[in-house]
């Protein structure tokens, strides 16, 4: 592994973006890459995403938003997916991404970062917890509501 770091979303990377495989039964707990580009068209001022270079290879992809009026307050400051190509999966590639994203939480002087997520067996909750986010509520459907105090 090269030194991996955060690019914006491109033209350049957007294709490999949309090219990152998942290991079998993880489809299950996330939505096609597409739906997390298309934030940044729909609330472009509020999107942060970023690509995960090794390289000259993309291997990961994460987006964000940070908006102080999003309700409810666990909207503020949200991971909202993070993929990483299943054969770069366990080679602290994810871990990075969060760091890289922990950081612009703290420049944008947000306390805290959520992410919500589904339970269940290949999901991806070991990780989140892997990663420091502590599981704090529920929303009304029974995703799990987790975050990072900073």
């Amino acid at each position: 592994m090269t030194e991996l770091r955060l690019v914006e979303l491109s033209a350049n990377t957007i294709v490999q973006v949309n090219t990152l495989s998942l290991r079998p039964g993880q489809e299950q707990f996330l939505a096609p890459v597409s739906y997390g580009i298309a934030a940044s068209v729909l609330n472009p001022k509020t999107t942060w995403q970023r690509v995960v270079l090794d390289g000259d290879d993309v291997v990961g992809f994460v987006s964000a938003n940070f908006d102080r009026e999003a309700r409810p307050d666990y909207f503020q400051s949200v991971l909202w997916r993070i993929n990483v190509d299943a054969d770069d999966q366990r080679r602290g590639v994810g871990r990075f991404a969060v760091a890289g994203l922990l950081d612009e939480a703290r420049e944008r002087s947000f306390d805290h970062l959520s992410v919500i997520y589904e339970a269940g067996e290949g999901g991806p909750e070991a990780f989140f917890h892997r990663v420091g986010f502590s599981p704090v509520s529920e929303t009304e459907y029974g995703e799990i509501i987790a975050e990072i105090r900073l």
